[in-house]
């Protein structure tokens, strides 16, 4: 029996575990073969989207294991996302059966809106759009995402890279919680005013890009290359990038750190066997900079950009 990540329950009873495998990027047999390798060390928690197209090898990787009875479907937090040319709500339905579709799934435990800014549709081929942007209100997306919930399609419905009015008024209106939102987050860019703005309303983060997509070769970014960190490293007896991802636990954060390396992923892992010091915990944030790696900055004109504007 592999040891298994902690939980945490969401507002509406569900459970979560504490960190999960991000699959942005991951194609074809790279995915198929990191999702079997994440799920052996001990990964229930794995997170894709329609964008990714990859998920069909997520699905494949997940019924493999489900057949080979090493988990249960119920063992596994599948997540996915609705992509910005599915915001109409006549296509959500469609979007969702389609990923459950390509999953292998008859069911999603967390559906997620990609992106507050939705795009025009011209099929379902055209995955990421053209940058033609829709003005479709999220609120009539979210309407419809609810209802995904309603036909047992989805347990459960959340939000991604939503800013804080945006998020209040999705829940001023809504009939169902938004149970998470994930959003971009480690320590160069901490986001604790949202996390505590979250923690607030009951909504839990997810932490991506949570290792901030280092550059050995530039020793980059500093918080898993420089002399303080190699002294927590130390100190610890953990790696920098263990040391990072322990980081953003504490904070209340779910990281959800990609690779497709199996020595990487178990790696990843390894990181409920220690703490962080209260005075550790600040160093770590000394290295926040308030800088967004991924800005988005095609649809920044958008009236519902989220990273420069109250929409």
């Amino acid at each position: 029996m592999v040891p298994l990540a902690p939980k945490i329950k969401l507002s509406n009873g569900m459970e979560i575990p504490t960190i999960g495998l991000g699959t942005w990027r991951s194609h074809e047999s790279d995915a198929e073969r990191s999702v079997k390798d994440a799920i052996d060390i001990g990964y229930r928690h794995i997170d894709t989207a329609f964008v990714y197209e990859n998920e069909k090898e997520v699905g494949r990787a997940i019924n493999a294991k489900i057949g080979e009875g090493i988990i249960n479907r119920k063992d596994i937090f599948v997540v996915t996302k609705l992509g910005g040319i599915h915001h109409n709500p006549q296509l959500v339905e469609h979007a969702c059966r389609k990923s459950l579709s390509n999953l292998g799934l008859n069911y999603i435990d967390l559906y997620l809106m990609h992106f507050p800014v939705g795009q025009i549709h011209k099929g379902d081929d055209n995955v990421h759009g053209t940058l033609e942007l829709s003005d479709v209100d999220y609120l009539d997306t979210w309407r419809a995402m609810e209802k995904l919930v309603d036909l047992g399609l989805v347990s459960g419905i959340g939000l991604s890279n939503f800013n804080e009015q945006q998020t209040d008024r999705i829940l001023q209106v809504c009939r169902i919680r938004p149970l998470v939102n994930q959003v971009e987050c480690h320590p160069g860019f901490n986001q604790k005013k949202l996390i505590t703005f979250s923690k607030e309303r009951d909504i839990i983060i997810t932490a991506y890009c949570p290792l901030a997509r280092p550059k050995p070769d530039q020793q980059w970014p500093p918080f898993l290359y420089d002399a303080t960190v190699k002294d927590l490293s130390k100190k610890y007896g953990k790696t920098p990038a263990q040391i990072c991802l322990r980081y953003l636990v504490q904070l209340g954060t779910i990281p959800i750190p990609k690779s497709v390396s199996k020595n990487r992923i178990a790696e990843n892992f390894a990181i409920f066997d220690f703490e962080l010091s209260d005075e550790d915990m600040k160093i770590i944030d000394s290295y926040n900079t308030g800088q967004r790696l991924i800005p988005f900055s095609g649809m920044s004109q958008h009236k519902y950009f989220p990273f420069n504007s109250v929409a």
